[in-house]
């Protein structure tokens, strides 16, 4: 019997046209095998309602009927992340890593070189780091984030997309250095809440309120929709209702006093799609494939 030859991963063919193909025929692949689970689930539905039983439930980060608390403190309250970028100088990836540092405390740059990324997992477990962030690019454009949390995963890959700089927010604010206040919403579902606990993992437990700063991860969807602004509290005048009757207004009434709220976005903002969610940390067979694209390694880590 003839084995059947492996079809080769784009990235390791050189030609520029078969590489283009390759990558063409993996992603119809994979359209394929996707409609092919879409037809079985709905047969699988289907067959559950018409013998009047409850259809088998679908894996989403959408809110349940019995939600989880995310209010629990981290085991461990010092954060230490590592942040890792692959791109090109001329693109936008480094104006979203200047503003990624703005978000995360007490961030750090620094070049990666030419290690690889699970020798930098072994050294950031050594140096008692609690995460790894991976920011990748394709045509010079932030299109994947990559987070794993240290020492034991999970490890979560999350699509990259709708990214707006803060230099492109019209009236945009200035970040303070104060730790942010964290907003969680909607992650209430046992796949809603690891990565939300995954998420609350980046930042520190012990924000500073007098910084009125808050870092929002809005799940609507399967859609994450980060945000960061500044909010201030004011107290603003309405004017006094007429009196009903002959129309007179009161002289001496004084005017009412009401407390609002205004918010100025700080940026950056994007949307996050979960890809995958690995156990433990990163590994090349569920992950990365091996792809090494000729660009400049960055690395950013923060230290609490």
């Amino acid at each position: 019997m003839t084995k059947e030859k492996e079809t080769p991963l784009p990235s390791a063919i050189k030609n520029k046209e078969k590489r283009s193909a390759v990558h063409a025929k993996l992603k119809h692949q994979k359209k394929v095998e996707k409609r092919k689970k879409a037809k079985a689930r709905e047969a699988e539905e289907k067959r559950a309602l018409e013998l009047g039983e409850e259809p088998p439930p679908r894996k989403t980060l959408a809110p349940s009927r019995t939600p989880v608390n995310l209010t629990r403190p981290c085991a461990s309250l010092t954060m230490r992340s590592y942040l890792l970028a692959m791109m090109p100088m001329n693109s936008r990836g480094p104006a979203f890593i200047t503003d990624l540092l703005s978000v995360i405390p007490n961030a750090h740059y620094h070049k990666r070189g030419t290690y690889d990324l699970k020798k930098i997992v072994e050294y950031a477990r050594k140096k008692d780091f609690t995460s790894i962030i991976v920011v990748h690019t394709n045509r010079r454009e932030p299109d994947a984030l990559l987070i794993i949390a240290l020492p034991d995963g999970p490890t979560a890959h999350f699509k990259l997309s709708k990214l707006v700089l803060r230099k492109d927010i019209k009236n945009h604010g200035n970040p303070t250095s104060h730790q942010p206040e964290l907003v969680l919403n909607n992650f209430t579902t046992r796949l809603g809440h690891r990565v939300g606990r995954l998420i609350q993992s980046l930042f520190p437990q012990d924000p500073n309120f007098r910084g009125r700063r808050v870092v929002t991860f809005h799940n609507q969807r399967d859609f994450i929709f980060f945000r960061h602004h500044r909010y201030i509290f004011e107290t603003k005048e309405s004017k006094q209702p007429e009196s009903k009757g002959k129309g007179k207004k009161d002289k001496d009434a004084l005017p009412q006093e009401k407390m609002i709220a205004r918010l100025q976005e700080c940026g950056p903002r994007f949307t996050l799609k979960l890809i995958s969610l690995q156990h433990g940390t990163f590994d090349t067979k569920g992950a990365g494939n091996g792809h090494k694209p000729e660009e400049i390694f960055l690395v950013i880590y923060s230290e609490m």
